[in-house]
């Protein structure tokens, strides 16, 4: 007669996930916006952790939370375990032939800057399937199957980060805009439009230029950058236009220069790689061609 013990089981994985990106983090906001799930749900995978482990992991605070000396002592070893576990999956991933190279970037780069740039890489490397998907934050390089991020951010001088043009940004409208804009109140009384991912934008200009707007909140807001940049082309108002994705646009002359000062911001326009050892063949090529 066979004999089937029952054997201990461990604590579920995605529990243990949870736990790793909530401890590194220190949030389980953040943590649940790596993993694509409700703070809730980080907050659930840690109780059932904690109950697993018998002990407190996390101490839960009005202004957030902080790991217990517990929980502290856990840290390294499922920071390491997981980061092993994504170089195993990223080397699965390389066996398949021909895998997609997989680009994660801002919704207003994905739709402003990258798809030119696309079309002369893709004439370059003909057998690669290149895959965008466009996001509000930067992805975890080291945990997800990126293969490469562009967003706006504050260069760091590291060998992973390439810098293509720092963040100016300045007012710009429609050509036909400029016959409202006068010596003297300038365009303070068109309306002006926002995006909402850089609601601060005319405050910081208006502050670096000494330009006074009568009512630097009022007008149109839009949740996609690009659709404001549509919206200034139609006429519809004066757009603080961010010169790396504009470009087309001002070349064109469908949008146009409103005020003589720009302003540039603490961030640029960057591409950011996986550590070199998790990198594929291609990608220090593909990126030389994207910051042309």
């Amino acid at each position: 007669m066979s004999v089937s013990p029952k054997r201990p089981k461990g604590p579920p994985l995605n529990a243990m996930r949870a736990f790793e990106a909530a401890a590194r983090h220190i949030s389980f906001v953040a943590a649940a916006e790596e993993l694509n799930v409700t703070p809730g749900a980080i907050s659930q995978h840690v109780k059932t952790l904690e109950g697993w482990a018998g002990a407190p992991l996390f101490r839960r605070q009005t202004q957030g939370v902080e790991l217990t000396p517990e929980g502290q002592s856990l840290v390294a070893g499922f920071t390491r375990a997981f980061d092993q576990l994504a170089d195993a999956t990223r080397a699965l991933h390389s066996l398949k032939p021909n895998a997609d190279f997989n680009i994660a970037a801002l919704p207003a780069i994905a739709q402003l800057w990258l798809p030119k740039r696309l079309r002369q890489i893709r004439s370059h490397f003909p057998d690669i399937s290149f895959s965008v998907t466009a996001m509000e934050a930067p992805p975890s390089l080291g945990r997800e199957l990126f293969d490469l991020s562009i967003f706006f951010a504050p260069p760091d001088q590291t060998a992973n980060q390439v810098v293509v043009c720092p963040d100016k940004i300045v007012p710009v409208c429609a050509p036909a805009l400029m016959d409202h804009i006068y010596p003297t109140i300038g365009f303070r009384d068109l309306p002006l439009l926002h995006d909402l991912v850089w609601s601060e934008d005319w405050t910081k200009w208006a502050q670096h230029s000494g330009y006074d707007l009568h009512n630097v909140k009022g007008g149109a807001q839009f949740s996609l950058y690009s659709l404001a940049v549509e919206e200034a082309k139609a006429g519809a108002g004066i757009l603080m236009g961010h010169l790396c994705l504009i470009e087309d646009a001002l070349a064109s002359g469908e949008l146009t220069v409103a005020h003589t000062r720009s302003f540039r911001t603490d961030r640029s326009l960057v591409i950011q790689m996986p550590q070199r050892t998790r990198r594929r063949p291609e990608t220090d090529q593909i990126v030389a061609w994207l910051s042309r």
